[in-house]
């Protein structure tokens, strides 16, 4: 976790807007903070404001813990299994618009927005290196796209501001429809497609070497990501070209399907993009980062592992479903072995994988048929069972991966399906069942049709993408909760879905948002 941004250690004048709409009062008091004028003076300046952005992302509404949390929640892949009320309501699809945990969510993500806001309005005026200022503005148009994308996929509907409020009317923007929202994620995409380097590797400045700023090929593959899931397949599969035999071509899947989880191989070949955690030995920090005004004692930890920890070695908030746990067993691999990807995913008692032990060879403490998740905790990263046992012990340095070049290859794969090339998605997918050692799929299952192959590319992504903030988005983009027979299916792996009902499957709209600002609407969650 070399040379990686550090985005605990800063000092932002305006930019630790704690976005509410309900706080527009005091930004604009003159006495509570300076002109926002008197602050974008040069280069530096610049460039702590884009470090601000990245803020957002290590704060509990975002990536240290709640954005997955409330994304796995709602799949088939994840049970909720809290005392905390609110996680249990998420997973079953009743959660109500006054849950804490849903307002961190909204204002995370408009916090993100805010500043990349104030990036694209400032930093354009100021008088630095031309490359400089554009991979700035790069950054700042790529994480404002980001903010937008968890907006509409969690929220469905939401308001769109490009500026920075000048008056306290700016405070209440108006809900738009959804298909502006995408509209916005793709054009912001698409700009800091134009602007970002493919590395930082060779640019000059402060921001030379460093790990985990977004780059040409992030924005690219969440670009064709947002054209996938908007179902317009020509540009997606033009985007995806460019990582896999175009000018960005630079990713290639990890050997090992465990290096995607592992705090020793962060920033990988595989990764396009990824939230930087780290430990206080790393970046310093005594106060932790849930949210708030960030200073320069903020640690830079993440809260997932422990939060899914099982029994005993965290809080086990949540279980994996029984029937993911049997999906990854429907298929065993050249030499007859369960599927790799089971026993990074999910901590399982399996004695036919020599697998009887957890944490560092602690024999297994449960019964023999329980599951927990594995999936980013230090269970199989080689540290002492201690690292993540009672005691309340939310302190993961283990990056969090946004998007895989394994994600690119499948929604290729998708999107080639979908525009009548189901033939040539073989390719792509065998690419992903390959490192899983798992037979040749056009051999198992050849000339299969664009229907038998969408329900293959799910089973598929179900196994690559368990337990990764995915698979909810999925089931949405698919229509499969609209779909009798799919919602039976749904229903089958996860009883949660029992308790769906139309709309839900989206968060709702905070009511305290809904208090403050007359021109936002509810969802069809609310």
């Amino acid at each position: 976790m070399n040379s990686k941004i550090t985005t605990s250690v800063l000092a932002m004048l305006t930019l630790f807007l704690n976005s509410g709409c309900d706080h527009e009062l005091d930004l604009l008091d003159p006495n509570n903070q300076p002109a926002n004028e008197d602050y974008w003076t040069g280069a530096e300046q610049a460039h702590k404001g884009v470090n601000a952005i990245y803020n957002s992302l290590i704060t509990d509404g975002y990536y240290m813990r709640m954005t997955p949390a409330l994304t796995d929640g709602r799949g088939d892949d994840f049970n909720g299994d809290s005392p905390w009320l609110d996680l249990v309501q998420v997973a079953n699809f009743t959660i109500l618009p006054t849950a804490g945990p849903v307002e961190w969510m909204w204002t995370s993500y408009y916090q993100q927005v805010f500043r990349a806001n104030q990036v694209l309005k400032f930093v354009p005026e100021i008088e630095m290196d031309q490359e400089e200022q554009d991979r700035c503005l790069g950054q700042a148009y790529f994480l404002r796209g980001l903010a937008y994308f968890h907006l509409v996929t969690n929220f469905e509907k939401v308001p769109v501001f490009t500026t920075v409020p000048q008056t306290p009317e700016d405070y209440y923007p108006p809900t738009v429809s959804t298909e502006e929202v995408w509209e916005q994620v793709i054009s912001d995409f698409s700009a800091a497609q134009e602007l970002l380097p493919v590395d930082y590797a060779s640019v000059s400045g402060p921001d030379q070497g460093q790990k985990g700023r977004a780059t040409k090929g992030a924005a690219t593959g969440f670009l064709g990501k947002a054209y996938l899931y908007t179902r317009q397949w020509e540009p997606a599969i033009q985007e995806f070209e460019k990582l896999i035999s175009g000018e960005q071509a630079v990713y290639s899947l990890m050997p090992d399907y465990t290096d995607n989880f592992s705090p020793f191989s962060e920033n990988n070949a595989e990764s396009l993009f990824e939230v930087q955690f780290a430990s206080q030995e790393q970046v310093g920090g005594t106060e932790w980062n849930y949210g708030g005004e960030p200073g320069s004692n903020w640690t830079q930890y993440s809260s997932v592992g422990h939060t899914y920890a099982m029994d005993g070695f965290g809080y086990s908030d949540f279980l994996p479903t029984r029937w993911i746990y049997d999906e990854f067993k429907q298929e065993l691999t050249a030499d007859g072995r369960l599927d790799p990807r089971l026993l990074v995913t999910i901590a399982s008692y399996e004695p036919s994988e020599n697998s009887t032990t957890v944490y560092s060879g602690q024999p297994w403490p449960h019964a023999e048929d329980r599951i927990y998740p594995r999936k980013y905790t230090h269970d199989q990263n080689g540290w002492g069972f201690s690292t993540e046992s009672n005691g309340g012990v939310e302190q993961s340095e283990i990056n969090y991966r946004l998007l895989r070049y394994a994600d690119i290859l499948l929604m290729y794969a998708e999107a080639l399906n979908e525009s009548g090339e189901t033939a040539r998605a073989y390719t792509y997918i065998q690419m992903v069942r390959d490192r899983a050692d798992l037979p040749d799929l056009a051999v198992a299952r050849p000339d299969m049709t664009t229907e038998e192959m969408r329900d293959q590319i799910a089973h598929e992504r179900a196994l690559e993408f368990a337990i990764e903030s995915i698979r909810i988005h999925d089931i949405i983009r698919w229509g499969w909760l609209y779909d009798a027979g799919k919602l039976a299916e749904l229903k089958q792996h996860d009883p949660d879905f029992n308790t769906w009902t139309a709309g839900k499957e989206f968060l709702p709209i905070p009511q305290r948002e809904l208090d403050v600002n007359p021109n936002l609407q509810p969802n069809s969650a609310n």
